[in-house]
């Protein structure tokens, strides 16, 4: 039995999705990433206050991983410099690729996918707003961190300010640490690998991204454990509210569609091409020459030579 959409399922919303609506709105939410990060700088006191207080929090919980790692991509330069090129370029680079793939090969799961990235970097940003946190490279050096980023930039096109190309540092928030959207961005690529990906290769990458990036960002100090534990809640978080934010969203297209006016067909429109086109017969309307009808509702009549077309046989008898 073929198979048959229904109406308001995914399929009619994926009929609507083009490329050319759907690229402005990513770079718009990207564009107001970059700028929340930039706008979002907070006092740079406070935002040490917090740092040491996560410190301190994680000291008492014993979950502080990061002086180890970091020491260990300190002293191995062929750890650390690859962790750099992956902090500075690869949450650039996989998440926008996985999704044009989820665009073209899974259309179906796209939108809500999309929708779920959208709404937990919103909610990153307002993380970063409320609390501006100073990462582990930019804390005193008695605390105990280096600033791979810094140590290897000879490297690559970063300088010592953050991932920034060199000359470029004052455009970036390099306080706006919690929560890390490096992890969890990370976290939404590896679902979407486990779950979409369908080949056992692509479960492996979904599994391991995410967990090294928590590793990466973390050795080369700019995270606390902390911090990407909340980019990973964010995720969850906005998980959770994706529905309501796409239902939301419908609903505001259904508003701006309602109230546009409606232009009629003669307004300034091509006329149609087909005489008849839109033209129904009335009722007991005749065609010229038409006979009138002699039969009950239902009777064929018999084929005479009067009836028939112009040098059309007449029928036997």
């Amino acid at each position: 039995m073929p198979h048959t959409e229904t109406p308001g399922t995914e399929a009619t919303s994926r009929t609507r999705l083009r490329w050319w609506t759907e690229l402005p709105l990513i770079v718009l939410v990207y564009a107001c990433y970059s700028a929340g990060r930039l706008l979002a700088r907070g006092d740079v006191s406070s935002a040490v206050d917090h740092g040491l207080a996560i410190l301190r929090i994680e000291k008492t919980l014993r979950l502080n991983a990061e002086h180890p790692l970091n020491r260990l991509f300190t002293r191995e330069a062929w750890l650390g410099v690859p962790a750099d090129f992956w902090y500075a370029s690869l949450h650039y680079l996989v998440t926008p690729v996985l999704l044009v793939w989820l665009f073209r090969r899974r259309a179906e799961v796209y939108r809500a996918a999309r929708t779920w990235l959208m709404t937990s970097t919103f909610i990153g940003l307002i993380g970063f707003t409320l609390l501006p946190t100073c990462p582990p490279r930019l804390l005193s050096a008695d605390h105990g961190f280096v600033d791979t980023m810094a140590q290897y930039s000879s490297y690559g096109w970063w300088g010592g300010e953050a991932s920034a190309p060199r000359g470029l540092g004052g455009m970036t928030n390099q306080y706006a640490a919690m929560p890390s959207l490096h992890v969890g961005w990370a976290l939404w690529c590896g679902v979407m690998l486990w779950r979409h990906g369908g080949t056992r290769t692509a479960k492996v990458l979904g599994v391991a991204y995410p967990l090294l990036t928590t590793i990466v960002v973390m050795g080369t100090a700019n995270h606390y454990f902390l911090d990407a534990a909340a980019g990973a809640a964010a995720m969850g978080v906005g998980l959770l509210l994706a529905p309501l934010v796409t239902r939301g969203l419908d609903r505001a297209r259904g508003w701006v569609v309602a109230r546009v006016p409606v232009f009629s067909a003669n307004s300034g429109a091509t006329p149609a091409t087909i005489v008849s086109g839109g033209c129904q017969t009335s009722p007991g309307e005749r065609f010229p020459r038409q006979r009138a009808s002699r039969f009950g509702p239902g009777a064929e009549p018999e084929a005479s030579p009067t009836d028939a077309g112009d040098g059309a046989p007449a029928a036997a008898r």
